[in-house]
């Protein structure tokens, strides 16, 4: 499952080769500064985002990228449209490139929407003649009405990226990168950009296709690179690389990772946000948390339908007459999706004693759709008619579901359907 490279020069939109990303991980901010500054070595070890990483994508091809957190699919995309530099290896690009990266990364909150359009394309080689030509498009597609003229910084988030996916399609790109980007807005809009995404495939254009939404990769992508940990695993056909992908899920990967590997590397990846949002009043500390899969890997990454477990460990340093143990599940726009807690499940309503310890389990189906998810976690209580919050950790945990069949919504209901003749 190996890629080779394209003979035929004039058939190359993007040519990958040899590219390593190395970051340091340092110890301590300390070890930053002292290697910044030549003070010697500070203490860090190297981290291969990407390790030798080969693609070559042709002329009017649409292709996907596929792989868990952490395995480099967000760093190749970044490197391929120029926003970061590989260590080593080169990319070569033929085309005019548009990124549905990170949306109206270059607007100014300032500035109306209309002044970001004009902002936006001079930044991407247009004239100011040839925006005025484009500027009816992205008013239409983006549809936010008389907001075009007001300061973006007074928008909210949904009309912020119907701007700014409205400007990044509408440029007539001859390469287009997609990282997620097609799940903005509300189900009208991304059936909007889903039309366009079509239109851009039967026009010939170069498509580049990162998602977590299993079914779209099979719908569109005529080829799949499937990453791990920063290696290319291999490359092939929707079907052959989503079953691989799915087999590296539930590590039982047979194309070169080995089990022990595979754990490893689901270890790195912990998905842990280094600026969650922590407080209480310290009578109880949430001590280690992490997810499981069906087969007890630790791991972040999920598949759309599969059980898993959130693990708590609490240690307690004073007596308490009934906590609750909870967890809820965001959307990254910061939407509560769901969550429950030991009181509402009554799966616990007992006291406990100081220096006491409290393994916590909670398991369940993930019926969300494919995409990015944020986890709280908490532990509080009553003490009297008084409610405390011993210990919280807001958005700790990301939390990805990889789907096959995405539905409207949140969450799928998994209806049975039957069709017959009257």
């Amino acid at each position: 499952m190996g890629e080779e490279m394209i003979k035929n020069e004039d058939e190359i939109a993007i040519r990958v080769k040899d590219v390593v990303k190395v970051y340091k991980l340092y110890e301590k901010m300390r070890d930053r500064v002292k290697d910044a500054f030549g003070l010697g070595r500070g203490g860090y070890k190297l981290h291969y985002a990407l390790n030798g990483v080969n693609m070559d994508v042709k002329r009017g091809e649409t292709v996907g990228i596929i792989g868990t957190n952490g395995s480099g699919k967000s760093t190749i995309l970044k490197i391929i449209t120029g926003v970061l530099h590989p260590t080593s290896g080169e990319v070569i690009v033929n085309g005019r490139i548009s990124a549905l990266l990170e949306l109206g990364a270059g607007f100014n909150p300032e500035y109306s929407g209309v002044e970001n359009v004009y902002l936006n394309g001079t930044m991407m080689g247009f004239s100011e003649k040839e925006i005025d030509a484009k500027l009816p498009a992205i008013l239409e597609f983006a549809d936010i009405g008389d907001y075009v003229y007001q300061p973006v910084k007074t928008y909210s988030s949904g009309m912020f990226v119907r701007l700014a996916f409205a400007v990044a399609i509408n440029i007539e790109p001859e390469i287009l990168i997609v990282d997620e980007a097609l799940s903005v807005g509300d189900v009208f809009f991304q059936s909007k950009c889903y039309h366009k995404f079509e239109e851009f495939k039967q026009m010939g254009k170069t498509i580049v296709f990162v998602s977590h939404d299993l079914s779209s990769i099979a719908k569109y992508c005529d080829r799949v690179f499937l990453l791990n940990q920063g290696n290319l695993l291999g490359v092939g056909g929707p079907k052959e690389m989503i079953d691989a992908y799915k087999q590296v899920l539930v590590g039982q990967y047979k194309g070169g990772m080995t089990k022990t590997a595979l754990d490893e590397a689901f270890e790195d990846a912990s998905g842990t946000n280094p600026n969650a949002l922590e407080y209480g009043d310290g009578k109880a500390r949430i001590e280690e948390y992490y997810l499981t899969d069906e087969n007890g890997t630790r791991t972040t990454t999920l598949l759309k339908g599969s059980r898993f477990t959130l693990h708590l460990k609490v240690r307690f340093h004073e007596s308490l007459p009934s906590p609750i143990f909870a967890f809820t599940v965001k959307n990254v726009r910061g939407t509560e999706i769901t969550g429950t807690n030991t009181m509402l499940e009554k799966a616990f309503l007992d006291g406990v004693s100081a220096g006491q310890v409290k393994e916590i389990t909670f398991t369940q189906r993930a019926d969300l759709q494919g995409g990015e998810y944020l986890l709280s976690l908490g532990v509080t209580g009553y003490e009297g008619d008084v409610f405390q919050v011993y210990h919280r950790l807001y958005d700790i945990i990301n939390m990805t579901i990889v789907s096959d069949k995405n539905t409207v919504g949140f969450y799928d209901m998994n209806s049975k359907i039957v069709v017959k003749d009257a």
